[in-house]
């Protein structure tokens, strides 16, 4: 991040939130004088206009003073008489730049007043120290954006800049009006606090956590159950007794669609304010999004909200980095840490009133090792309320080790082969997928695996957005990707379109086929398991969690046959292809890692809610803990209001 963008990641309890007055009168009594020329909010960052950007740069330590004495992220901004011309600028730039640095485009926002530069070396584009950089800055007066050029182009990322790029200038209007609200005068003092579950308590899928004071409704996560129908597809808001408008804020724990698949729905029916997550969640969220309503549509299974919300859903969506802190709302500071379930997943970390309360939301976490990412952040400022996702929390699930998982995979891969038959893994596009891939790509660099892997649904772009976020992957990958050895782009994998499939399923030649949805509820896993299911030398491989009602799940149970209608006429499949499931590849954590995070979290909580898990397996672990570590645990059932203080 460039030099002039401070960020504060010091825990602070000085109370309340800073009224913008109070902001604007630390700046004037503390900044050089004469150097700043006025004082602004965009969402929870501060924002300083100058007409001498490049003192600034010379002194450094002048910002660093201003972040430490308001405790907050600070953007210095040149006034606009104080950057060149488009043309000119992009001209400086590239004779600054080295050539090796390979810009690959430069656009820039008149509004932010920031150049955006997008380089396969952003090494270069910094410079030693920064050096390069800041002499870019001095020159044109324009505050640098990098943006690392992806080995995969994706559309996602691509639609989404174009997105904030057209919409610049209201979305400066939407960061201001969040930034009056977050920094307001407290209508009432905060001296309790309340949580309601309005879905994903006792159930997989639609979580959504509603957090309220006396001055603040917080909403965490928003999802949708894809396995359900009805009312239980979607969370409850009837009990909660708050209109959608009221919501100061939503954060989203991580993009999967039982955690963020309802989010735009709120901007249909009347919120205006800010989703809170980190960037690789804003992409892949938007992914997912986009797709369940093209889904919906050709289904007939529509979601209350169109492509038009999600592009609401992405003008009102400020991100965050791990580790730093922003005020949410007059009386709540909130921090994302990493989950280690998939790219971007965050556990939220919400600071409460006057050193009243601190709770942590686990979201779906991992706390195990991966191939694609590291293990679950344990450690925290303070802690008085855990809610913790119990998916594997039963007595008896206990997963696989992952290498013995990996051994298993392989094994049975290279037995399908040996039969000429075809191996099918429904996987979810975001997280199993990418841990397949490597998996198989580890083992072809040394072992001989001389069959095609084909990529099928939205695998491939999510892919991309791996790509384009390596900082948020294992450091192994990241040097990968980053010294242009690039493990997703092993020659095996093929990308598949619709119209090839058919090709692949007549084909006689044996091949790995990994395919979305991961639950077999629709998309191209179901297409082809329909064409392989009744030969016997094909299998099908689970490796992801499968929700009641699904088909994955009913596969798992031993249905072996179904009706299935095809070329318009109902008909009764047999199920003679080989089922396993190998559990070591989840992007949860199973029995033995939830206590062992909840052994390992630092402090200890004193009140844990076990949530995400079905209702024994909730029950089951809440009781656990409180054996094992004493704490006061419990698992709510959806609409249960909980005072935690």
């Amino acid at each position: 991040m460039w030099i002039l963008s401070v960020k504060i990641r010091s825990f602070s309890e000085r109370g309340y939130i800073l009224e913008l007055k109070d902001i604007k009168q630390l700046v004037e009594e503390n900044a050089p004088e004469g150097k700043i020329t006025k004082v602004d909010v965009e969402g929870p960052k501060i924002v300083l206009y100058t007409d001498d950007i490049g003192f600034f740069i010379d002194n450094n330590d002048k910002v660093r003073k201003l972040a430490t004495i308001l405790k907050k992220r600070i953007i210095m901004r040149p006034n606009a008489e104080g950057i060149l011309e488009p043309e000119k600028a992009r001209k400086i730039v590239r004779e600054i730049i080295p050539e090796d640095a390979n810009i690959t485009g430069i656009d820039f926002d008149e509004d932010f007043r920031e150049i955006y530069i997008e380089a396969e070396k952003l090494g270069l584009v910094i410079g030693k120290r920064g050096a390069t950089l800041d002499e870019v800055t001095k020159k044109i007066g324009w505050i640098p954006r990098l943006l690392r050029k992806s080995p995969i182009v994706s559309e996602t990322i691509k639609g989404t800049r174009r997105i904030l790029f057209e919409s610049s200038s209201e979305r400066q209007k939407i960061l201001r009006s969040v930034g009056r609200r977050i920094y307001r005068k407290p209508d009432a003092e905060c001296d309790w606090i309340r949580v309601m579950h309005l879905g994903g308590a006792k159930e997989v899928g639609r979580s959504s956590i509603l957090l309220q004071t006396p001055e603040s409704n917080v909403l965490m996560d928003c999802g949708i159950n894809v396995a359900a129908s009805g009312s239980d597809r979607y969370p409850d808001f009837r009990a909660s007794k708050i209109a959608i408008d009221k919501l100061d804020a939503v954060i989203v724990s991580h993009a999967h669609l039982d955690h963020c698949g309802f989010v735009p729905y709120l901007y249909k029916y009347g919120y205006e304010g800010p989703v809170y997550c980190t960037e690789p969640t804003r992409d892949l969220m938007t992914l997912l999004q986009l797709d369940a309503v093209e889904i919906g549509e050709k289904e007939g299974r529509e979601l209350p909200y169109s492509s038009k919300e999600v592009r609401a859903t992405i003008k009102h969506t400020i991100t965050l980095d791990y580790g730093e802190v922003a005020d949410i709302t007059p009386d709540m500071r909130l921090t994302l840490y990493n989950a280690g379930h998939i790219l971007g997943s965050s556990i939220i970390h919400l600071h409460i009133g006057e050193g009243l309360h601190n709770l942590v939301y686990t979201g779906d976490i991992k706390f195990g090792d991966t191939r694609l990412l590291e293990a679950a952040n344990f450690e925290f400022p303070r802690v008085e309320t855990l809610i913790m996702e119990g998916t594997y929390g039963g007595r008896y699930d206990i997963q696989s080790r992952r290498r013995d998982s990996e051994n298993e995979l392989i094994q049975s891969i290279e037995e399908t082969i040996k039969k000429k038959g075809k191996i099918l893994i429904p996987v979810f596009s975001i997280g199993r997928s990418q841990e397949v891939m490597m998996v198989l790509e580890n083992y072809s660099r040394y072992e001989e695996l001389d069959i095609p892997i084909y990529i099928d649904g939205m695998i491939w772009e999510a892919t991309a957005i791996h790509t384009s976020y390596p900082e948020y992957l294992k450091g192994n990958i990241r040097k990968r990707i980053f010294n242009g050895q690039n493990p997703f782009l092993m020659d095996n994998f093929e990308r598949v379109k619709s119209k090839e499939r058919h090709s692949i399923i007549e084909s006689d030649e044996p091949c790995v086929i990994l395919a979305t949805s991961g639950m077999m509820t629709g998309g191209p896993s179901v297409e082809y398991f329909k064409n392989l299911a009744g030969n016997p030398n094909n299998t099908l491989i689970f490796v992801g969690y499968q929700a009641e009602g699904s088909l994955g799940r009913r596969l798992q149970n031993g249905l072996r046959e179904l009706a299935i209608e095809k070329n318009g006429r109902m008909s009764n499949l047999k199920v003679n292809m080989g089922v396993k499931t190998i559990d070591g590849f989840s992007g949860h954590a199973d029995r033995r890692q939830l206590l062992g995070y909840s052994k390992k979290i630092t402090p200890k909580p004193k009140r844990a809610l076990i949530v995400h898990c079905e209702s024994k397996k909730c029950m089951n672990l809440a009781m656990t803990l409180h054996e094992m570590f004493g704490f006061e645990a419990s698992a709510p059932q959806n609409l249960d209001a909980i005072r935690i203080v």
